[in-house]
């Protein structure tokens, strides 16, 4: 398997993200979804048109984010159709997101990040989408950019594309975590990753198939995803993205997060060199 291609396009983010007019979708009727994981079973009860060649999905994983899903499905309606995941959420998240014009599925009980993308992934294969374009519920990516990332997308062919935060605009404690870590994980893959926890993705189809046998069920599966594409041979491209801080507790938990982050770049060191099955 050949190396993949890695670009960094440094110019497409202008003027607060547009580049240039997204294409046209649709999904209708909206509504919501109940998945019953604990058989491993996604219930489907919405509806897309006809699939067709190119075409995109943002998918956005949420757990209470009630206050804040509602701007962040608005606005990426502007650019694509939205499915929202709602993990388990105690909170209107589902229906605040439903109410906003969205796409809901909502997985009882809470799962974790990295099974929210993965529901995610599946309801949009089944359902003829090219890509998707994950963006997080809280608020701090800028949908303004999903036109960057499709741009990429063009440049790049069939890839990752990563939104690429500057650190030096994170709170301190951000900073030191995500430059610490940054260095572990390029040290294990054995290449330069300039950013390998930032959730604001593009993910091609082939990546998404690849993803869906994978165990993890939290914020290490987006560290795992690098792997697979790395072991896939597959490219990446970056985009620099605004990140927004609003003072709000993240989902993460420090100390299970930095056992989970330990173990998935041991195991990045051990597996990045073996081809995909």
């Amino acid at each position: 398997m050949g190396e993949p291609v890695v670009r960094s396009i440094d110019a497409l983010v202008v003027g607060g993200g547009q580049a240039g007019p997204a294409p046209s979708h649709s999904l209708a009727p909206r509504g919501i979804d109940h998945a019953g994981l604990e058989a491993g079973r996604v219930d489907h009860g919405a509806r897309v048109g006809t699939p067709g060649r190119g075409r995109v999905l943002v998918v956005v994983p949420a757990f209470n984010e009630a206050p804040r899903i509602g701007n962040v499905v608005r606005q990426a309606l502007a650019h694509l159709p939205v499915l929202v995941v709602d993990d388990g959420s105690s909170d209107a998240t589902a229906a605040e997101a439903q109410a906003a014009g969205a796409t809901v599925l909502v997985q009882h009980p809470n799962q974790g990040k990295g099974a929210a993308l993965r529901a995610g992934f599946r309801w949009a294969l089944e359902r003829g989408f090219d890509a998707v374009v994950t963006v997080d519920g809280d608020g701090q990516h800028d949908p303004a950019a999903i036109p960057a990332f499709l741009v990429a997308r063009s440049v790049a062919g069939d890839a990752l594309v990563i939104g690429c935060r500057d650190f030096r605009r994170m709170p301190p404690a951000r900073r030191l975590a995500n430059s610490l870590g940054g260095r572990a994980f390029s040290w294990a893959v054995g290449r330069e990753i300039p950013d390998n926890q930032s959730g604001y993705r593009l993910v091609d189809r082939r990546l998404i198939v690849a993803l869906l046998a994978s165990r993890e069920a939290g914020f290490a599966f987006e560290v795992e995803m690098i792997t697979t594409c790395i072991r896939g041979g597959w490219p990446m491209a970056w985009v620099p993205i605004r990140t927004i801080y609003s003072g709000e507790p993240s989902h993460i938990r420090p100390v299970a997060h930095l056992g989970s982050f330990v173990r998935v770049v041991l195991e990045a060191r051990r597996s990045v060199r073996r081809p995909l099955p």
